[in-house]
């Protein structure tokens, strides 16, 4: 067998291993189309692979196919996800998964392509493929296609091991995409196929806050609800040894809380008033006397609070890397400053999932640095995996750019044991799915939550 042939066995077989049941007379996984004879390949117009099993095997058609343009002439091949040139018949509310786009985006390098937007059959692919000299050989083929291949790779050697891992990528990508898979052994061969181009690199989030911090100085943590920011933030304060200030925000929270303020002295028997130092004012003053020693104002849920009220003047003293100035503000009476001690560190937190909190302005933005700590899987005896890879799989299929942020972090998925997770999931982690489908949010999951929670709780979101 030539090359073509030995990839088309290899494609189908791969398909089988993902759960495609081409034994099934009725309910075919894929037609096959395969326009690779000698006056195709002469063109260098020729191409095979997979299209939707509704569609004939030769003529015009619609929606996703595997698509892969081969040659004879040992010169590289690409590989794509494509449309049919008829545009979309079945997969349009495919096309729009988020999921779907963030997949395939990580299976393609410098050398490949993927649109944001797979719903897209009007624009054109990118010159730097269409121009590549790697693909000059087809590239009067691509262009009656340049529209409606929402994302390829180029391949070199396509029987290579390199080729081979790309090649069976992009067919487990379309298993996924075909809903092929039926059991675990599916589930598992696809997983592996995937592994090397969307393995997460393991990151010592802590060391690398730690080093943000001792450039940039005041720094945000931002993430959903259980991604450990508040944990985190204390971890780094561990790490370099800080003397450590806390204060939590909240609606009411006020320049007189934060900064300096006066209360009743509750302790006279007449009325009289005494000053309150608040606790970024407690912060500074031990900083300025300590200069030797890291101090670290940790300030929990920033955005509960009115900025503007809580900050006031002291807004204009959190640049990193501001010189001493003829500006003076007064932190309390008789202590004013020009500039925030070198010694004076700041980590705020922030829950991206709180839609009722207040905007933070672009001026505090810049001020800030801002690192977002996700949802992620934990080596623990107590992290119950499952539960969290089911929900992580929603999110990155069905969520939009922000509904990322809303995602559940692990925190919701530590439990002693079973029945402790059982209680986290019914009056957690099923309020709070509930809530965001109220609000209109995740609502093309609503569908995977409420199988999720009848499979695992006996519990319908939908009553």
């Amino acid at each position: 067998m030539n090359n073509i042939e030995n990839i088309r066995s290899f494609i189908k077989e791969k398909a089988e291993q993902f759960g495609a049941k081409t034994d099934n007379e009725f309910n075919k996984p894929y037609v096959e189309r395969n326009n690779t004879g000698q006056e195709a390949l002469k063109d260098n117009g020729a191409y095979f692979g997979f299209i939707h099993p509704e569609e004939e095997a030769s003529g015009p058609f619609h929606d996703f196919s595997l698509t892969i343009f081969p040659n004879d002439q040992d010169k590289p091949w690409l590989i794509c996800l494509g449309v049919g040139s008829s545009g979309f018949k079945n997969d349009y509310e495919l096309a729009t998964y988020p999921g779907l786009r963030r997949l395939f985006s990580k299976l393609i390098d410098e050398r490949g392509f993927c649109k944001s937007d797979f719903s897209d059959i009007e624009t054109s692919l990118p010159k730097s493929i269409t121009g590549s000299l790697d693909i000059q050989h087809i590239k009067n083929t691509i262009k009656n296609y340049t529209k409606v291949l929402p994302s390829c790779q180029i391949v070199d050697d396509p029987e290579s091991e390199e080729g081979l891992k790309i090649i069976s990528a992009f067919v487990a990508g379309y298993a996924k995409l075909r809903d092929w898979p039926s059991n675990k052994d599916h589930r598992k061969a696809i997983s592996e196929a995937l592994e090397p181009f969307i393995k997460l690199e393991t990151v010592d989030e802590v060391e690398e806050i730690k080093n943000l911090l001792d450039e940039r100085k005041y720094i945000v943590l931002q993430g959903p609800p259980g991604t450990g920011k508040t944990r985190t933030a204390k971890g780094v304060a561990e790490k370099i040894k800080a003397k450590t200030f806390f204060t939590q925000f909240h609606a009411e929270t006020s320049f007189s809380d934060f900064i300096f303020g006066i209360r009743p002295d509750l302790n006279n028997k007449e009325l009289s008033y005494k000053e309150k130092l608040g606790s970024f004012t407690e912060a500074l003053k031990y900083a300025k006397d300590h200069e030797n020693e890291k101090v670290l104002l940790i300030i929990d849920e920033i955005n509960r609070a009115n900025l503007s009220n809580v900050l006031g003047p002291i807004f204009y003293l959190f640049e990193h890397k501001m010189d001493k100035s003829n500006v003076e503000i007064e932190i309390s009476p008789g202590f004013n400053i020009n500039k925030l001690p070198n010694n004076f560190f700041v980590i705020a937190t922030m829950n991206t999932a709180d839609r009722s909190l207040a905007v933070v302005d672009f001026a505090l933005r810049r001020r800030f640095a801002w690192f977002s700590l996700k949802p992620k899987a934990i080596i623990s005896k107590q992290f119950f995996k499952d539960d969290f890879k089911i929900i992580q799989e929603i999110f990155e299929w069905f969520a939009s750019s922000n509904e990322l942020s809303l995602q559940p972090g692990q925190g919701y998925f530590i439990a002693e044991n079973e029945e402790e997770m059982i209680n986290r999931i019914k009056y957690e982690i099923f309020p709070l799915i509930k809530e965001y489908l109220q609000e209109g949010l995740m609502k093309n999951a609503k569908e995977e939550f409420n199988k999720y929670f009848h499979d695992r709780i006996k519990t319908n979101l939908f009553e």
